[in-house]
């Protein structure tokens, strides 16, 4: 007799099956993807051994994407089409963009700030599934299945419109949203299972383009955030600025007439900045070096303490949020037992100095600070599909902002309080202000401040079908409710009569279901073709470099060389401009490797006459070996 094999609704029919999730940490600067296997939480690399994919995007001539490592090199050459830090820009109008006259992107003035790029209009929702979609074929790759979901991290302190982006771009990639999780709360599921730690910790979250803070008390698997706070425009990013105005300050000085720089001299300044602000968390000392479209040389040292004195004001405002979390939970420095850092700005040594100084402890860095949020959210995934093992983790987030409605003149009322722990709900009833009054607008907005100007306006939405009632009459009952994502839905309902209104707060900075399923469905009919066109694209950035490189050789060590074999190498490189022109994948990666297999000797001899260089006028005993 045969058998049914029957499940509960929306489980698997076989319960010992391992479901694959992943947690994505979708960052400013650089972005992960982390699975559980085993039992542990671990960061999923690319096929060059690569686990942080930064978060770059770059749109090419022919229409093709390129996203992080490559787009990343290519950053100072094009900085129009390729972006960087886009997560800054989620959830944003063009108003709310501070220091638009340093950013070499020609934004587009819509409901959500866009970006006019090569490939067309491109807004951050677009450009933010790009990387989750690589993100994405990365943990597939990996793991030889389609993934069930992600949990997929955002700050703390972003807010309904900028959650809602990013729940778009995971759709948008593919992705199959489990929940949103805020990143301060990622890191402490990470710290929390890993040292077994019980306790109220501080997590300082400083990464690229933000800065969050928030207190959780950790008891016996429960993680219940106790406040929040932070700044949504405060990252290492500003650190970079602050070289790259320096670094202005010093050419001004240094030269008779400043010329003003163009877009791609401004991408290549910030992109040295950057590697210079790295640098000096190891060392004393950074060169900014680079010559600039004019021709004129840029050649400045900045040594750790000018960084520190150029800094010390953005070092200082993360401690204003903190102080601010604290109180608002009630806790003085002295009941913090430890502080978690997360972000790769926290690898700055000042910050750790500030950190330290002012919670009286040195902070808890034996997690790696660019990886601790994704291996939370990987761990947070693993429990949502329901894998044995992580039954027992509770978490208990909250509200970054208050949730309220607009009242007469102008007013904030608010509904929902900051730190409301999620999901939550909340009601209060309002009545009419004139006489016979039969419908209502309702404003909803989000903020701490008193006057709704001065907050962020979510949605708008009538109540109609009021029974004409004398003022004050009426009795209009709104219900706010939160759901674990942090995403809002209003509705309002006259008590006597039972109308009622309802809106799902959708914000306008979000893309609406008919553009999210053109685009899906766009991907999906020109899948084949972009994959080739990728293959081809990856060939002709690896040859083209390497055809540069071997140039640059050639004027610097061609005395190195004989005529013939001059001229060999000379013919792999006509034959390989060849095959990029004819745009064959193939044909391209046959004369790549023919070139590298010509100039083996050359390089052979570069290295020699390096070291004799190296060599020369010492003797073995001045040698250290």
């Amino acid at each position: 007799m045969a058998l049914l094999q029957i499940s509960e609704p929306g489980q698997s029919p076989a319960p010992h099956q391992h479901k694959l999730a992943v947690g994505i940490d979708l960052g400013t600067t650089n972005s992960l993807v982390a699975t559980v296997r085993s039992g542990m939480a671990t960061v999923l690399q690319d096929a060059h051994g690569h686990a942080l994919l930064p978060s770059v995007v770059r749109y090419l001539p022919d229409g093709q994407v390129v996203v992080g490592h490559e787009a990343q090199a290519q950053q100072s050459q094009d900085p129009t089409n390729t972006i960087v830090s886009v997560k800054r820009f989620m959830g944003r109008a063009l108003e709310d963009i501070s220091d638009r006259a340093h950013i070499p992107y020609k934004f587009v003035n819509r409901a959500q700030v866009a970006i006019e790029t090569r490939a067309g209009v491109k807004n951050p929702i677009e450009i933010s599934a790009e990387i989750l979609r690589v993100l994405k074929e990365r943990a597939e790759k990996a793991l030889g299945s389609e993934l069930v979901g992600a949990v997929i991290t955002v700050p703390a302190y972003f807010d309904d419109a900028q959650r809602q982006a990013t729940k778009d771009a995971a759709k948008l990639a593919g992705l199959h949203v489990l929940r949103l999780l805020n990143e301060p709360t990622a890191a402490a599921v990470a710290y929390g299972l890993d040292n077994a730690a019980e306790g109220t910790y501080a997590i300082y979250d400083l990464g690229g383009g933000t800065f969050d803070i928030s207190i959780l008390r950790l008891t016996k698997g429960v993680f219940e955030v106790l406040s929040t706070s932070g700044d949504a425009a405060l990252g290492g990013d500003d650190f970079d600025h602050r070289i790259y105005c320096w670094v202005l300050d010093q050419i001004r000085q240094n030269s008779k007439s400043f010329i003003p720089l163009n877009e791609a001299d401004t991408r290549l300044l910030l992109t040295k900045a950057r590697q210079a602000k790295e640098w000096l968390t190891d060392n004393y000392e950074a060169q900014v070096v680079c010559r600039l479209s004019t021709g004129q040389l840029v050649d400045v040292t900045l040594d750790v303490t000018q960084f520190n004195e150029l800094t010390q004001t953005l070092v200082n405002k993360t401690l204003t949020p903190t102080r601010k979390a604290l109180r608002d939970a009630g806790l003085e420095v002295a009941d913090i037992k430890g502080v978690v850092l997360v972000g790769g700005a926290t690898r700055m040594p000042h910050v750790r100095h500030a950190v330290a100084d002012y919670f009286q402890q040195e902070p808890l860095t034996n997690l790696d600070p660019d990886k601790v949020v994704a291996l939370g959210a990987a761990i947070q995934a693993n429990a949502l599909v329901g894998n044995k093992g992580d039954e027992d983790l509770l978490l208990l987030d909250v509200t970054p902002l208050s949730l309220g409605i607009e009242t007469m003149g102008g007013l904030t009322e608010k509904i929902i309080p900051r730190n409301s722990t999620l999901p939550v709900a909340r009601a209060q009833e309002f009545t009419t202000y004139k006489d016979g009054q039969t419908a209502m607008s309702f404003h909803v907005v989000q903020g701490e401040r008193e006057l709704v100007a001065d907050n962020r306006s979510l949605a708008r939405f009538d109540l109609r079908g009021i029974p004409p009632m004398a003022a004050g009459a009426a009795r209009i009952r709104i219900t706010f409710q939160v759901d674990a994502d942090g995403l809002l839905s209003v509705s309002a309902r006259e008590q006597t009569s039972g109308v009622e209104a309802h809106v799902m707060v959708k914000p306008s900075y979000g893309l609406n279901e008919a553009e999210i399923a053109h685009m899906l469905s766009s991907s999906y009919n020109a899948a084949t073709t972009d994959k080739q066109a990728r293959a081809l694209a990856e060939a002709q950035v690896d040859a083209n470099a390497l055809i540069g490189a071997i140039q640059a050789a050639l004027t610097t060590d061609g005395h190195l060389l004989n005529d013939a074999e001059k001229q060999q190498i000379n013919a792999k490189i006509t034959a390989l401009q060849a095959s990029i022109h004819a745009a064959s994948s193939d044909a391209i990666r046959t004369d790549t490797d023919a070139l590298n297999h010509a100039t083996e000797a050359f390089a052979a001899r570069r290295m020699d006459a390096s070291v004799k260089r190296a060599l020369a006028g010492k003797n073995l005993d001045s040698i250290e070996l």
